[in-house]
């Protein structure tokens, strides 16, 4: 950009770009500054004069940023970060902030821990707002970018750049429907091997059992399917798997409705077991146990935001 366009460029513009390119929507990127539609598809008119470019190309799946949006996106979202903690008063006031969180969670992280975290928030942080990313592969772009604060995952590898820090630990268990015939009798790992399997290997639940990585330089720890524990995946030609869901949360209720069993995380099947649609079996195998953390860019943790936001998820971690 040349020095006469930096000139007559208003700051306020670069706002409604990092909105539009996180949010890939004018009403939510409006929604989210206090804007309207028309408020911010005039300042996308400015924008694209000033830059020379379309940076935005409105499709059925939203706004799709275009190569030069995405090359000075995480630049800009830096630099805007910058400011603001420049500008911010000295300290942080949880009391008073009007912050705005953005954690990456999965539907396990969301079902699990994250309402402890939206309550302790509302206690302590009342005027902050709690804005949960997907997880997946765009989590490591949006830590290196500032977009997101945080990222709840197992993790294997988290690489030179990011924090791991550990909240709790989860225990895998296999679950069935009320009634099935695996509750009767004694469970053998054969009558276990010869039930049809729900297979979870989507890359939003934090127990993928898939290739593990969210991304180059941050890699999830690999699910039951891929355990050295796992008896199972030594038995290919007994092991049946009739269905394969994106998560946990969907096996889950795959399980509660069929005569499938599924590997599922302890804490999520206690809501189901309690309301009567599964049952826990008795152990067959080794328990696969995983280390559930969250995931911060290093150099983040120097906000003092983002510090007390590492401490408040320390503290939602301990009721469970």
């Amino acid at each position: 950009m040349s020095e006469i366009h930096f000139n007559q460029l208003d700051l306020n513009l670069l706002r409604v770009f990092d909105a539009l390119l996180d949010e890939r929507s004018v009403t939510r990127a409006g929604d989210r500054l206090g804007l309207s539609q028309s408020a911010v598809s005039h300042a996308l008119g400015r924008l694209r004069l000033t830059l020379d470019d379309e940076l935005f190309v409105r499709r059925s799946s939203g706004m799709e940023p275009t190569p030069r949006a995405l090359e000075i996106g995480p630049a800009l979202h830096t630099a805007l970060l910058q400011m603001q903690a420049a500008l911010a008063p000295a300290g942080f006031d949880p009391a008073t902030t009007e912050r705005r969180f953005t954690i990456a969670a999965g539907p396990y992280g969301c079902a699990v821990l994250i309402p402890q975290v939206v309550q302790l928030l509302q206690e302590r942080a009342p005027g902050s707002t709690l804005h949960i990313a997907a997880y997946g592969e765009g989590t490591l772009e949006g830590l290196d970018a500032g977009r997101n604060d945080a990222a709840i995952m197992g993790i294997g590898s988290p690489g030179r750049r990011f924090r791991f820090l550990p909240l709790f630990s989860e225990t895998m268990i296999w679950v069935v429907r009320a009634g099935h015939d695996l509750t009767q009798g004694a469970l053998t790992l054969e009558r276990l091997a010869e039930t049809p399997h729900i297979l979870v290997s989507g890359m939003e639940d934090p127990f993928d059992p898939g290739s593990g990585a969210v991304a180059p330089g941050l890699k999830s720890r690999p699910g039951w399917d891929r355990h050295e524990a796992s008896e199972l995946t030594r038995r290919p030609a007994a092991r049946k798997v009739a269905v394969v869901t994106p998560d946990s949360t969907s096996a889950l209720a795959i399980a509660s409705r069929s005569d499938m069993a599924a590997l599922v995380p302890h804490r999520l099947a206690l809501g189901a077991g309690a309301a009567g649609r599964v049952v826990v079996l008795p152990e067959v195998l080794p328990p696969i146990v995983l280390e559930i953390g969250a995931v911060f860019r290093d150099d983040r943790l120097a906000d003092p935001a983002v510090a007390w936001l590492s401490r408040l998820l320390i503290e939602a971690a301990r009721t469970l």
